[in-house]
């Protein structure tokens, strides 16, 4: 039987099914479920959530579709075609781009664990091939990520404690730091927040020339700054309870998400998305809301976030604000 969301499940207790990897939730929110830890926002926390609006400013957290101009990965960059519907004056625009190129959320048809090669709830990649199994489109269903959202400001936090911080080079954002982040700028979590964490990356992006953009998705290794993979970042993570993660680099977790850098054995996109079924956001442009939040000494916000409604899809811009 699943667990209700008010149902406090221990870290220990993981897995939930035997017959799935190491850590699973699955089966928590029934064998059928698509929507994971955004079965956390539930309608009573979204109406506490919308408290958070209170001047209704609001602050967008998607970077250009076109951004970054030279994506790493190999994967293809953002193409538009503007055509001239003649003989009227009448224009069309056709986009080709990738889910995962720009500010996107990773839905569960994204990462598997790769020992076992099961999505979320079990899903194996024949289904996915097959069927719209936990596609993006249940989360526009669902209503979108709408929650409260709260910002862990670290490259704000680095800079003021004189901490060197290189987001395009492969480094830690340690848990020990982002437990400081919270305490120095009293930030208190709830079951079901949205957390984004500021690692400085779209920033050190946007200095950069269109060379040197183009010398860094070249690289043989596409090393980002992130949060750590250990066990104690997944335990954190677990006990906090959090509908969504998000973060400003190309990989929430430093990237690259294997190697001797990272325990093996708390990979978080296995852990995170194909394990919880917590939807994972990179990418997001969080630098408008890092200044308005430190004009205001506010750090949680009302989010509202609406994937596109792609059936079967695989990954999502997210169409986000942060509301005030």
């Amino acid at each position: 039987m699943a667990k209700t969301d008010d149902s406090p499940i221990p870290f220990e207790a993981l897995p939930l099914d035997p017959k799935g990897p190491r850590g699973n939730a699955w089966g928590r929110f029934g064998e059928n479920d698509q929507l994971g830890t955004l079965n956390l926002l539930t309608p009573e926390r979204v109406v506490e959530a919308a408290k958070e609006i209170r001047t209704g400013v609001r602050v967008s957290l998607d970077w250009p579709l076109s951004m970054p101009s030279h994506p790493s990965f190999n994967r293809d960059p953002f193409k538009q075609e503007i055509v001239l519907r003649t003989p009227n004056c009448i224009f069309d625009d056709i986009l080709t781009f990738n889910s995962q190129g720009s500010t996107q959320w990773d839905g569960f048809r994204h990462y598997a664990n790769q020992k076992s090669r099961q999505f979320y709830n079990g899903h194996t990649a024949e289904e996915i091939q097959s069927s719209d199994t936990i596609g993006i489109h249940s989360m526009c269903d669902h209503g979108g990520i709408t929650g409260r959202g709260i910002l862990l400001d670290y490259a704000e936090w680095a800079s003021k404690n004189s901490i060197s911080v290189s987001a395009l080079t492969s480094e830690a954002i340690t848990l020990e730091n982002l437990q400081k982040v919270a305490k120095d700028y009293n930030l208190n979590f709830q079951k079901g927040d949205i957390l984004f964490i500021r690692s400085g990356f779209t920033e050190a992006y946007n200095k950069l020339n269109n060379d040197q953009r183009k010398q860094l998705a070249l690289r043989p290794s596409p090393d980002f700054n992130g949060v750590e993979a250990t066990e104690e970042m997944v335990r954190w993570l677990w006990e906090k309870q959090f509908a969504a993660v998000a973060g400003d680099a190309p990989s929430f977790e430093r990237a690259p998400i294997r190697g001797a850098h990272a325990d093996s054995d708390f990979n978080l996109h296995e852990w995170v998305l194909a394990g919880w079924g917590t939807p994972i956001g990179e990418m997001f442009d969080l630098e408008g809301l890092s200044r308005h939040c430190k004009q205001t000494g506010r750090y949680s916000f009302f989010l509202s976030s609406m994937p596109l409604k792609v059936v079967g899809g695989v990954a999502s811009p997210p169409n986000a604000f942060a509301i005030f």
